[in-house]
């Protein structure tokens, strides 16, 4: 946001004191900037609770958001509160409607090859391994040449979902395919490293070791094919490549086969799942995989299996005519 008032901006610097994602600080300040809009610019030290509840009611009956989008606003709106300006608030009384469980789409291993044949060499290697890690397509992005143990066959996700490491495993696929990979992006970091440029480094790393962009370890598996300022402290580095870039890729992939299916890359997430538990996988492994804190949230992907879940079959298959 350009023009950016001196309260949003102090709750911005904030923000990064505290080491939200990007991600997070873009979606908080638009939903607190659209909460103050909606107030005719009170300043939110002067609303509180019957303030927040109105412009959540709004959002739910005028605007019709999805229930996704009516949680990041009050986490925002909490945010703004207890965390900036101090001020705690209690229950106000705003229930979100009533949302419709619905079951993953998930691809079955046909349809997968179908789709990695459509794809050339990078975008195919990062969607294996959406499916065979089980990764979301910000974690494979962001991973860092460290983040990667061929030996061993895993990978370390770090700073997921929940600002949560956690360790997956690596495919022997994408692991016979990561050493070239690797190597084509240690030329990139060595061409940048000419010109004092680097990858760009999470939070303050870059003054504590201001020579760690010249470490192999931190140079990102897939880099972005130019170079950009860093957002947070204006320096000119390389990010990883960005998540538009397989999206688009993935859709021409789909388009080209017979799919009859909404496929997006958490697709190939939920395929991840569905799969270890079709093969016996425990659900627990399977959770702790994927980097899911509570073990309901994993039990979606059994009701995607039906006969192949627990043995669970129709009684009809046994009736004897």
């Amino acid at each position: 946001m350009q023009n950016r008032s001196p309260f949003l901006t102090h709750v911005q610097q904030q923000m990064r004191m505290k080491g939200y994602s990007l991600k997070t600080e873009k979606a908080y300040l638009y939903w607190i900037k659209a909460y103050i809009l909606f107030h005719q610019k009170q300043h939110p030290s002067l609303m509180g609770e019957t303030e927040v509840a109105d412009f959540l009611s709004y959002l739910a009956n005028k605007r019709h958001v999805a229930i996704n989008t009516q949680k990041v606003a009050l986490n925002a709106l909490v945010y703004l509160y207890q965390k900036h300006l101090n001020t705690p608030f209690a229950d106000i009384g705003f229930k979100y409607a009533s949302k419709q469980r619905q079951l993953p789409i998930v691809l079955n291993q046909s349809e997968i090859s179908a789709i990695l044949s459509e794809l050339n060499t990078r975008d195919r290697l990062i969607i294996e391994m959406l499916y065979g890690s089980g990764l979301r397509i910000s974690e494979c992005l962001r991973l860092r040449v460290q983040d990667i143990d061929l030996e061993r066959l895993s990978i370390t996700v770090r700073d997921g979902k929940g600002r949560k490491d956690r360790q997956t495993l690596l495919s022997q696929v994408c692991a016979n395919q990561l050493p070239e990979v690797i190597q084509t992006a240690k030329s990139i970091q060595a061409k940048d490293n000419e010109s004092c440029i680097g990858p760009s480094l999470p939070y303050g790393l870059e003054r504590k070791y201001p020579n760690a962009f010249r470490k192999t370890a931190w140079m990102f598996i897939f880099p972005s094919l130019k170079t950009c300022l860093h957002p947070n402290t204006g320096t000119l580095c390389r990010h990883h490549l960005h998540h538009s870039v397989i999206r688009k890729a993935l859709s021409r992939a789909v388009s080209a086969t017979e799919i009859n299916k909404r496929v997006t890359c958490h697709t190939f997430r939920h395929s991840f799942a569905t799969h270890l538990l079709q093969a016996g996988r425990d659900i627990r492994s399977v959770q702790e995989l994927l980097g899911h804190n509570d073990v309901n949230t994993t039990q979606i992907y059994t009701h995607v299996l039906g006969q192949h879940y627990a043995g669970t079959a129709s009684p009809l298959d046994s009736l004897k005519y």
